[in-house]
């Protein structure tokens, strides 16, 4: 049994699942967190720079002359999906960093 769990040990910190735990429970945490900022504080002086008060409002529409269909793309919920990503990854690799929590995994040989 003693050889086992030290077997599962390693298993462990030789493949990295202890680093993608921590990144893991790490990023749900600071997701909510980072979401809260991008839609509460970027978003808005972004919009207000481009003329809205949201980017999730910002669209392009595109009418078809021939049948008068339209389509409609929302190219302001992506740009704001885009900022939430990168500031996201952004805080998560800053925590890591600081925390020393890179350095949690054996080095592979």
């Amino acid at each position: 049994m003693n050889k086992t769990v030290k077997e599962f040990v390693d298993f462990v910190r030789v493949q990295g699942v202890v680093g993608l735990a921590v990144g893991l429970a790490i990023g749900v945490a600071a997701s909510g967190a980072v979401s809260s900022i991008v839609n509460n504080l970027i978003s808005p002086i972004v919009g207000f720079i481009l003329g809205n008060e949201s980017l999730s409002g910002l669209s392009w529409t595109v009418v078809s002359l021939k049948s008068g269909r339209e389509l409609t793309i929302g190219w302001g919920a992506i740009l704001d999906s885009i900022i939430t990503l990168v500031a996201t990854a952004l805080v998560i690799y800053l925590m890591v960093k600081k925390l020393g929590l890179d350095k949690l995994d054996k080095p592979k040989q």
